[in-house]
């Protein structure tokens, strides 16, 4: 099996310079750099991490920490943090912190302060000031996605002011009898996302002087999402013409409840959702589209650059990740402004 030396001689270089070339720790010129590789190609030679790391300190894998990856939305910021890995020649360890009893405590307090990662993601976690310190005072670069973390670089959307224009967009449409199902009590535990939505509903609804309805459902799941729209839908009376759901799969199921009903979209009801899951084109469904898999590869670049010792905008802790509105067939003019 050819070796080190044997890459070294095959370019030209030292073998030096083949280690700083192929695991991306320290300048090289480009020549040199094609040199280096297409020798290591010729020969079958991949650099053992285990022993790089040894001279460089570097283990060349990052910890990604979320609460779970059975919601569309971790999962997809997990698949866009991953692939953006690969391309830069990184492992990924995954923590999943709601897996059981104690899971977060031994996560947060012992598994990321071992000496086997370069840096850490945090995704939808809101750490303690001691979890924080903790971290920090081994050295490793943190970067934070869906929530503020105190000094630390952080991949967050506006999910109050996403939360108004999605209302706002009913309004518009002539809606005055707007509901919100929301909730993800699941999500609560940290950086309030579903309240946080709430709020933004109820904003924009005390603006146009409207009145609140809303329900909250355990989940931002499909099923949850039928079963609150069918407990808003089944009164005769005074119905909403408009729903606002605080995520797309919520807002999906909406629209499965209010077809079981007999209720039509969205000439009998309006729906709009955020995130922009792949399923919504397939409902024509009008929603705020924030992006995760961008975010998780947005969370890599960061941490990359961090490592490189490159400083990130200063504007960084502060600015939210763009979001985009897509106005799809789910939503309309009430039907009593169309006779």
């Amino acid at each position: 099996m050819a070796g080190i030396k044997d890459v070294a001689a095959r370019a030209g270089v030292s073998s030096a310079t083949v280690s700083r070339t192929l695991s991306g720790n320290g300048k090289v010129s480009e020549s040199t750099r094609r040199k280096v590789q297409e020798a290591a190609d010729e020969l079958g030679y991949v650099l053992s991490y285990n022993a790089s790391s040894l001279a460089s300190g570097r283990s060349r894998n990052i910890g990604i920490v979320m609460p779970t990856v059975g919601r569309w939305y971790f999962s997809q910021v997990l698949e866009g943090a991953a692939a953006a890995l690969i391309d830069a020649g990184y492992d990924l360890t995954l923590y999943n912190t709601s897996d059981g009893p104690g899971h977060r405590e031994s996560v947060l307090t012992e598994m990321l302060r071992r000496k086997r990662l370069d840096a850490v993601i945090a995704v939808a976690l809101k750490l303690t000031d001691e979890e924080l310190s903790q971290l920090h005072a081994v050295g490793k670069p943190i970067v934070a996605i869906g929530g503020p973390l105190p000094g630390t670089p952080t991949i967050r959307v506006d999910e109050a002011g996403i939360s108004m224009l999605a209302t706002d967009h009913l309004i518009s449409l002539g809606h005055t009898r707007i509901a919100h199902i929301g909730g993800g009590e699941e999500l609560e535990r940290d950086f309030r996302m579903g309240s946080t939505r709430r709020d933004g509903y109820e904003r924009a609804m005390a603006r146009a002087g409207l009145e609140c309805l809303h329900i909250n459902s355990p989940n931002f799941s499909v099923a949850s999402g039928m079963e609150a729209a069918k407990s808003l839908l089944a009164a005769p009376h005074n119905r909403p013409t408009g729903i606002f759901c605080a995520s797309d799969e919520l807002a999906i199921g909406t629209i499965l409840a209010s077809r079981s009903l007999g209720l039509r979209v969205p000439e009998d009801l309006s729906v709009i959702g955020i995130d922009g899951h792949e399923l919504g084109e397939v409902f024509g469904l009008t929603t705020v589209s924030q992006d995760p898999k961008g975010q998780g590869a947005a969370a890599v670049e960061a941490v990359l650059s961090l490592l490189a010792k490159k400083p990130l905008e200063a504007d960084w802790i502060q600015r939210f990740y763009p979001t985009g509105f897509v106005v799809r067939s789910s939503t309309s003019v009430p039907s009593e402004l169309r006779r």
